[in-house]
C-alpha cells in the first residue's frame, strides 16, 4: 500500500525499520549525515556507505522502483555539481562527495518511506515534551521540521523545472545561470511562506 506524504511516498509494512520509535530514527539520520559529511576521505568509504544504506531499504522491503523515483529528482543536480568538483578538485573529491549526497539522501528517504509525517511531528513533540518546563518552544520546532520536510520536494521541482527550461532553450553548462533562478524562486517561495504565516497568526 502506498500512501504519498509531503516529502515522497509512504510504503507501509511491519519492518524493523517500520517499528522502529520516529524521533530514533531522525536522530539516527542526523548522526549518519554528520558523519557522512565530516569522516568519508576516498570514494569508496562513501560507495560502502551507500550499500549499507541500500541493505536497509532491503530489509525495509522498499520496491526498487520507489526507491529509485525518490532519488531520480536531485540526480541532475548532483551530477553537476559532481562534474564541478571533478573539475576543481580532481575525480577522488567529486566522486566522494557524489555517492556521499547520494547515500545521505537515500537514508533521508528512507525515513519517510517507513514513517509517515504525523507519526514524525507526534513522535518529536513526545520526545521534547518535557523540554517545555525550561521555555524551549517544543511546538514551534516541530513546526519548522514539518515545514522543511514539506519544502524539500517543491525545491526538487524548482530545480528540475530549471533544468528542463535551459534544455528546451538549448542552454549550455553554466552554474551561474542554473542557481541564479533557482535561488531566486526559492526566495520568492519562502517570502509567500512567510506571508502566509503572517496572516495566520503565526508567531502571536
Amino acid at each position: 500500500m502506498l500512501t504519498y506524504v509531503p516529502l515522497s511516498v509512504y510504503v507501509g509494512g511491519n519492518s524493523l525499520l517500520h517499528r522502529t520509535p520516529p524521533t530514533a530514527k531522525l536522530l539516527a539520520l542526523l548522526i549518519f549525515v554528520v558523519s557522512v559529511t565530516a569522516l568519508p576521505s576516498q570514494p569508496w568509504h562513501t560507495v560502502a556507505v551507500l550499500a549499507g544504506v541500500t541493505v536497509l531499504y532491503i530489509i525495509a522491503r522498499i520496491p526498487f522502483g520507489t526507491a529509485m523515483r525518490q532519488l531520480a529528482p536531485v540526480v541532475p543536480l548532483i551530477t553537476l555539481l559532481g562534474l564541478y568538483l571533478w573539475w576543481q578538485n580532481g575525480p577522488a573529491q567529486a566522486l566522494t562527495t557524489a555517492f556521499g549526497l547520494v547515500a545521505t539522501l537515500a537514508a533521508a528517504n528512507l525515513l519517510t518511506l517507513t514513517t509517515t509525517l504525523e507519526e514524525l511531528m507526534n513522535g518529536l513533540e513526545r520526545s521534547l515534551a518535557p523540554l517545555r518546563r525550561f521555555g524551549v518552544p517544543v511546538d514551534t520546532i516541530s513546526f519548522a521540521v514539518s515545514v522543511t520536510i514539506r519544502l524539500i520536494p517543491l525545491m526538487a521541482n524548482t530545480v528540475n523545472e530549471v533544468l528542463d527550461a535551459r534544455k528546451a532553450r538549448g542552454a549550455g553548462l553554466s552554474l551561474t545561470a542554473f542557481g541564479t533562478p533557482v535561488v531566486i524562486r526559492s526566495i520568492r517561495r519562502a517570502q509567500s511562506i512567510g506571508e502566509a504565516l503572517m496572516a495566520r497568526g503565526a508567531g502571536d
